[in-house]
């Protein structure tokens, strides 16, 4: 897989990193050549200085190959530029592009652009840390299904993962236990601290929620 990533800051140099690391090609581009010193010396990838939605540069950086491109710089309207550029002139596949402002990345994301939000998502994590409120991660393309993190009551605690979930009528996804993800099993036993992430219907949302916010019924 070819990836074009448009801004080598944190999180262009991080992106690039990684996917690199994962045995992708990967071209990077960044008005400020400076930029590049975030990249390590075992960055295999290549490099471009120049805007971001300069076709000359975007051809460059194989953009006419690309599967996928990635536009993260700092600037909400260059993102949005170069991402309309990679998709209505050079047809990529995929593309993806960082938005501040929550408003604008809705829109983009009706015109086929993948958006993340970084305020709206900065904001989601801080209020789930806040609040104890269901937090849905996922939702699949036909509405009816939704991932979601929820809390459960304390009284939980000590239970079997599998009993609340056949009680709530939900199917328990992972747990998340000190910062690691485990995968339910029928002996599993739920822990102070625990992280439950939970899959349920739509339609039953409510008592799922009941569920996991009530002490289990006594047998």
């Amino acid at each position: 897989m070819h990836v074009v990533i448009m801004g080598c800051g944190r999180v262009g140099s991080a992106l690039a990193e990684k996917l690199d690391h994962a045995g992708h090609s990967v071209a990077v581009i960044d008005q400020d050549a400076t930029s590049f010193r975030k990249l390590s010396s075992s960055f295999a990838g290549r490099t471009v200085t120049g805007v971001g939605f300069d076709r000359d540069r975007l051809r460059e950086a194989g953009i006419e190959r690309a599967d996928a491109f990635a536009a993260v710089s700092s600037g909400d309207n260059s993102n949005i530029i170069s991402a309309r550029v990679a998709r209505e002139t050079f047809s990529v596949p995929t593309v993806v592009a960082r938005i501040y402002d929550p408003r604008r990345a809705e829109i983009y994301q009706r015109l086929g652009i993948e958006t993340v939000a970084t305020v709206a998502w900065t904001t989601q994590q801080i209020i789930r840390r806040i609040q104890p409120i269901a937090a849905e991660e996922y939702r699949d393309s036909t509405g009816s299904l939704a991932l979601a993190e929820l809390p459960f009551h304390e009284a939980w605690i000590g239970q079997r993962v599998s009993r609340l979930g056949s009680e709530s009528g939900s199917r328990i996804g992972y747990v998340n236990r000190f910062g690691d993800a485990l995968l339910p099993h029928k002996d599993l036993v739920i822990q102070e601290r625990d992280i439950i992430h939970a899959i349920f219907r739509l339609d039953e949302q409510a008592e799922v929620q009941r569920i996991f916010s009530n002490p289990p019924a006594e047998h």
